[in-house]
């Protein structure tokens, strides 16, 4: 398994931990009556579970079994794949710090951290998408070509 994909999938796994404690603490939040905290981490639970969990473990399964490219760089530029990477944890981590934060406190910070968050995840995918497109391609048949005269 290359190098890359395993970053993606055990982060992948992080963020799977990390949205079943934040499940956790919304439901005891609404057992305890806390207000509004339940309400503020949920779109943040829903972030984590998809984004970090679901799309970085497709995105890390992508890089380890799409076609190779050729020899010389079977993945294609990398270093595409790496930003995808750190855009998508840096926004997504961003995200769930201040996306509650924006909720329950309205603020220009919070306000600025959720814009450049939800940014860096937006570059991060069409980062990825640019780097695994040419891996994307039709099989090649095993059979030779007949011919119709």
């Amino acid at each position: 398994m290359p190098t890359q994909s395993r970053w993606y999938i055990r982060t992948a796994l992080i963020w799977l931990v990390l949205a079943f404690i934040v499940g956790g603490a919304i439901l005891i939040s609404r057992a305890q009556q806390w207000g509004s905290i339940g309400g503020a981490l949920q779109p943040v639970f829903y972030h984590l579970l998809m984004v970090g969990w679901t799309f970085q473990l497709i995105c890390g399964v992508a890089l380890w079994l799409f076609p190779v490219l050729g020899k010389e760089r079977p993945r294609g530029d990398e270093r595409l794949t790496w930003a995808a990477y750190v855009g998508l944890n840096l926004g997504l981590l961003l995200r769930a710090l201040f996306e509650p934060l924006l909720l329950l406190m309205p603020g220009a910070l919070a306000s600025w951290a959720v814009v450049l968050a939800a940014l860096l995840q937006a570059i991060a995918v069409w980062l990825f998408v640019v780097a695994i497109w040419p891996r994307v391609r039709g099989k090649r048949s095993a059979l030779p070509q007949r011919r119709i005269s």
